[in-house]
């Protein structure tokens, strides 16, 4: 398949060392749903055969344009996109205010560690989403990103 997209671009959804295969296979549902590229970067914490994987993804990964890169440096080098938006809980700029465009990346961490401190040093500004409720660290990952990649599509009137 064509890491770029599948011809038009929209907006691609990157990875960075997942850990939970059910967190990656509602990802990789929302990106079917989407149409937006989904790509595994680095070591994983599971196995792309993993059942709880396959499960979350139930029967659309065929429509997943999934991709998987040994780090960072090699997405950048193979996809090319057009701009890089980094997210962390740690950041201070909200999602909304980012101008999202085509071919755009979106780079959501680990689970347990979000992204490696020196990607977030070569990402920033980095972005997050705010809660204005107390108590909680951070949201599920697969629900942050279907918030941000669907604002993303809204930008781009795509939804």
């Amino acid at each position: 398949m064509d890491p770029t997209g599948c011809g038009r671009k929209l907006m691609h959804i990157v990875l960075v060392e997942p850990e939970i295969p059910q967190n990656t296979g509602s990802i990789a549902r929302l990106a079917a749903a989407t149409g937006s590229p989904l790509h595994l970067v680095g070591e994983l914490g599971f196995s792309l055969e993993d059942r709880y994987l396959k499960r979350a993804g139930l029967d659309y990964w065929p429509f997943v344009d999934l991709y998987t890169h040994d780090d960072f440096a090699d997405f950048v080098a193979e996809v090319e996109p057009s701009a890089l938006f980094g997210f962390s809980t740690h950041a201070q700029r909200s999602y909304t205010e980012a101008r999202y465009n085509e071919g755009d990346a979106l780079i959501f961490g680990s689970e347990s560690r979000g992204l490696p401190a020196e990607l977030k040093q070569s990402l920033d500004p980095l972005w997050h989403i705010p809660m204005p409720g107390t108590g909680v660290r951070s949201l599920n990952l697969a629900n942050a990103v279907s918030i941000v990649l669907y604002e993303g599509l809204r930008q781009l009137a795509v939804v």
